[in-house]
């Protein structure tokens, strides 16, 4: 019976694994890079699937941006103005960790402190903020409009003399909330809700978060208090969720930390139960599933 198996290199170890074809593509594209940017190849190592699997015209297009961007390393563009064929949003989603990280081996930074555009020198868009004035009189200092969608930037300079602020996840729950003295609700940004840290009159108001009870609502919940740690939550507890177990529905997957540090104990208990499936599997509880009277008379009644 054999005792070993001697493979002379990565070329022999591909073919008898059945990867040969990946490997030659992979290996043909890695030295075509390298011959452009030598300092690029121990970096490259961590993208084999990218240079084995991307179609031609991807790969050509991931040439193209790392030679456009050390070109133009600081141009202020957004991304669709850069001149590339085929160059869409969607493409670069997928795309940005690779793309930043060939860029600060072009740049020889080895920090990882700046994300994409700052890396590549190119503009963000702006973070747009949606709010509803709950009270008409806080319309005088906004020429009587009640909803807006606006740039944070704009948002900040409104200083509006809020009493309350509601922080909630869902766009249309938000856009469910009636009439409520000194109160505006800013609504959908979802993970997005560290902008509030750009607009510091909201600080100076009684804020209050609600989101969906599942394990994202309270990632989201455990990030906003980043910004604005006396923040409370309301309709995030185990009562609410019990009392509406007909309407529970199921997360794909769950977050994936153990602990979010920023709840409150109750908060972090009801974390906890849903993280080790308490009550089911991944077990969720939609903001809007909540009857929409027994939703709204506990949110008017809350304050300090």
């Amino acid at each position: 019976m054999p005792a070993a198996l001697i493979l002379s290199g990565p070329e022999q170890v591909a073919s008898w694994i059945g990867e040969n074809v990946r490997w030659r593509r992979a290996s043909t594209r890695f030295h075509d890079i390298t011959r452009l940017w030598p300092h690029l190849s121990t970096k490259l190592c961590d993208y084999f699937d990218a240079l084995a699997d991307y179609d031609e015209q991807d790969y050509q297009r991931i040439k193209d941006v790392l030679a456009w961007i050390e070109k133009n390393p600081r141009s202020n563009l957004y991304p669709r103005q850069i001149p590339i064929a085929g160059l869409d949003t969607k493409w670069l989603e997928t795309r940005t960790r690779l793309i930043t990280d060939l860029v600060a081996d072009l740049q020889h930074d080895s920090s990882n402190h700046l994300n994409f555009f700052q890396r590549c020198g190119l503009k963000e868009s702006p973070g747009l903020v949606r709010l509803r004035l709950l009270d008409p009189s806080l319309g005088k200092c906004t020429g009587g409009l009640l909803d807006l969608t606006c740039p944070v930037e704009e948002i900040a300079a409104l200083k509006l003399p809020a009493s309350k602020v509601y922080l909630v996840e869902n766009l249309q729950t938000g856009l469910a909330f009636n009439e409520l003295s000194g109160a505006i609700v800013v609504t959908g940004l979802g993970f997005g809700v560290t902008l509030v840290s750009q607009i510091p009159w909201i600080s100076s108001a009684e804020c209050i978060y609600w989101g969906d009870i599942d394990t994202y609502g309270f990632a989201i919940l455990s990030l906003a208090r980043k910004c604005l740690p006396e923040m409370r939550s309301v309709l995030m507890d185990e009562a609410t969720l019990i009392s509406h177990r007909t309407l529970w529905g199921q997360e794909a997957e769950q977050y994936p930390a153990s602990e979010l540090p920023l709840l409150t104990d109750s908060e972090n208990g009801v974390y906890r139960a849903l993280k080790q499936q308490q009550w089911g599997r991944n077990v969720r509880l939609e903001q809007e599933r909540i009857a929409w009277d027994y939703a709204w008379d506990v949110i008017r009644h809350t304050t300090n």
